[in-house]
């Protein structure tokens, strides 16, 4: 019989398995990897915001050369059409800002007014009077104590000293080199940092062909259609990100701009193309763009009601954007986790400043395209991704083991969401009482850890049967009969029967449980054998293939021939058509099913398949 001990599965991990990396090994590289990016920011920030432009403009670039322009003039074209929007776009804000400076003088009166208003919603003796008389007193205090300490610094003096004469020291005026490189130099990094990036576009764009052949013999001329795989997913991702935020940035920043005139705020353009350039900048951009018209609100107008439309504006477009706009656009266009756009925002700032934070979610995505196609790398793709980290029949097994119970039958509930129930058992929770049994036999779960996954496992098919209408208006087999579903060895053979005769009831059988206790020893004679159409034997472990031989005998001993009896290997791999009658002969059962759907079909039916069916893993 040993000769079916191959028909165990093996756990097959998600992903393709890495070569395993030394621990030390792979901390000295990512603290490399983290210094070089901090000590190389200055050539990094301007190479990485040029690569974040190329991934914009390159479909416009590579649509002109289609309509049969050529490569320099395509890409001229392209960034003298973006010069001249950022122009447009610059001259527009600039004199809305002139505008607004010229007005601001008018709304002094305003604020002052809403100031005393503030003074008299606030009760006298309340909190914020207490704490200003409170630090007024220390001030106050602070001063006296140090008032005697002066005049006692000399005790014998008789008259005071002389008051010395103030002395103005005048420098003389700066050259007009000095005060231009005064006033401009704050302005020569950004100045100089945009035009490395202009350099940097023009090139990557003209040597697009050139530059990928040459990141693909980087990163695996061995395996050139990987390395394509992960260059195109890349550019996908970033390329579908960019789109769907530039989308979304113009569906809120037009709503702004147009409810802000229609409330009353002045310069609504320029808050619209605001709101609209900082929402790039994840969590920190929509704050900053509705902070100025929210304090420009306060100063226009006497009243509180023009504060109050604005500020209920941006509330309303944020909720809508965030919960409406962004999940029906992005989709999976990521494949981020909403955990990993916020650590790589809180990472990359810390690194690059602004322009990290600006930077974050594409070098994150590529850092997960890298994970995802280079085992090496996978780690990114785990903590990162969007994806479930684990299969869901390893999270229901896990829930088990931390024997939390509702949360596995909320994993259980979540995978019926979208397929039936036959499959939860074949796919999900069978699995997962497979990778029990494997763990028991090798010793690492005791007996009484093997007895509680079994009860919580048997309670979530309660739980789910009675969540769930039966099903009574399905045909039941024609010699209509008893279906005895009997856990064959354990407690998790126990369990696996419980499933089983949880469908064959939905379809409309009379089939219940049996203790495996039931069948031992002297306690079989005390066994009903009225009205028992069939047996079915639960093995979660595909190789007790000698005690299911043992079972069978000694219930045929018991119920006679007229007894047909199933054994369920339900951990086996499908065996092909002659290994299957061997196998048969050899357990000494009329039938013999590999997963509850094919036991259910088999039984209801009468008959077997012809073909076994393999159960589809999730």
């Amino acid at each position: 019989m040993a000769r079916y001990t191959s028909l165990w599965p093996p756990v097959v991990p998600m992903g393709t398995a890495a070569p395993p990396v030394s621990p030390t090994a792979m901390m000295a590289a990512i603290v490399v990897v983290v210094a070089a990016l901090y000590l190389g920011r200055d050539i990094l920030i301007p190479l990485a915001l040029a690569i974040l432009l190329s991934f914009m403009l390159a479909p416009v670039v590579i649509r002109l050369r289609r309509l049969g322009l050529g490569r320099i003039p395509a890409v001229l074209a392209v960034v003298m059409l973006l010069f001249v929007a950022l122009l447009g776009l610059g001259a527009i804000v600039g004199s809305q800002v002139v505008h607004l400076a010229d007005n601001l003088p008018t709304y002094e009166w305003n604020l002052r007014s809403k100031i005393r208003d503030l003074r008299i919603a606030i009760p006298s003796g309340g909190v914020v009077e207490r704490t200003s008389e409170m630090l007024r007193d220390l001030g106050q205090e602070l001063e006296e104590a140090t008032a005697p300490a002066e005049s006692e610094a000399k005790p014998g003096a008789e008259a005071e000293a002389p008051k010395p004469v103030p002395v103005q020291v005048q420098e003389p005026q700066a050259p007009p080199l000095q005060t231009l490189r005064e006033l401009g130099g704050p302005l020569v990094a950004p100045i100089a940092t945009a035009g490395l990036v202009v350099v940097f576009v023009i090139f990557m764009l003209l040597q697009r062909e050139d530059l990928r052949d040459r990141v693909i013999r980087l990163l695996g001329a061995k395996d050139v259609a990987r390395a394509t795989e992960a260059m195109d997913d890349a550019a996908k991702r970033i390329s579908r990100y960019l789109l769907m935020q530039l989308v979304i940035n113009i569906l809120y920043g037009i709503p702004v701009g147009v409810g802000l005139y229609f409330i009353g705020v002045p310069n609504p353009v320029l808050w619209g193309l605001l709101a609209t350039v900082l929402r790039f900048i994840p969590y920190v951009g929509p704050v900053i763009a509705a902070l100025f018209p929210i304090a420009l609100s306060f100063a226009v107008a006497p009243g509180w009601t023009l504060p109050l439309l604005t500020i209920a504006l941006f509330v309303t477009l944020e909720l809508f954007s965030n919960n409406v706009l962004e999940p029906w656009l992005y989709g999976s266009s990521t494949g981020l986790s909403p955990v990993a756009v916020l650590v790589a925002a809180v990472f990359w700032t810390a690194l690059w400043g602004p322009v990290g934070l600006l930077l974050s979610t594409p070098l994150t995505v590529c850092l997960v395209v890298l994970g995802r196609h280079v085992p090496q790398l996978g780690f990114f793709h785990v903590l990162l991704g969007d994806e479930p980290a684990l299969a869901p029949e390893l999270k229901f097994y896990q829930r088990l083991l931390a024997r939390d119970p509702e949360e596995a039958t909320e994993v259980a509930e979540e995978y019926l969401e979208g397929e039936p129930l036959d499959k939860l058992y074949d796919a999900v929770i069978m699995p997962a009482l497979g990778l029990a049994e494997q763990d028991r036999l090798r010793g690492s779960l005791d007996r009484e850890t093997v007895q509680e996954i079994a009860q919580d496992t048997i309670g979530v098919v309660e739980e789910l049967a009675e969540d769930e209408e039966q099903a009574s208006d399905e045909a039941a087999v024609s010699d209509a009969g008893t279906v005895l579903c009997i856990g064959a060895r354990n407690a998790l053979d126990e369990a696996a029967a419980a499933m089983l005769a949880h469908l064959l009831q939905r379809g409309g059988l009379d089939a219940s449980t049996v203790a495996r206790e039931a069948i031992a020893g002297r306690n079989l004679a005390r066994l009903e054998r009225e009205g028992v159409a069939l047996i079915c034997l639960s093995h979660v472990n595909p190789a007790a293939t000698q005690h299911a031989h043992r079972l069978t005998r000694r219930l045929r001993q018991h119920f006679g021939p007229e007894v047909r009896i199933m054994v369920g290997l339900w951990s086996a791999k499908p065996p092909a058509a002659e290994a299957r009658e061997e196998l048969l002969r050899a357990v000494g059962a009329d039938l013999l099913a590999t997963s509850l759907g094919q036991a259910v079909r088999q039984i209801t039916e009468g008959a077997e398949p012809a073909q076994p069916e393999v159960p589809s893993a999730a």
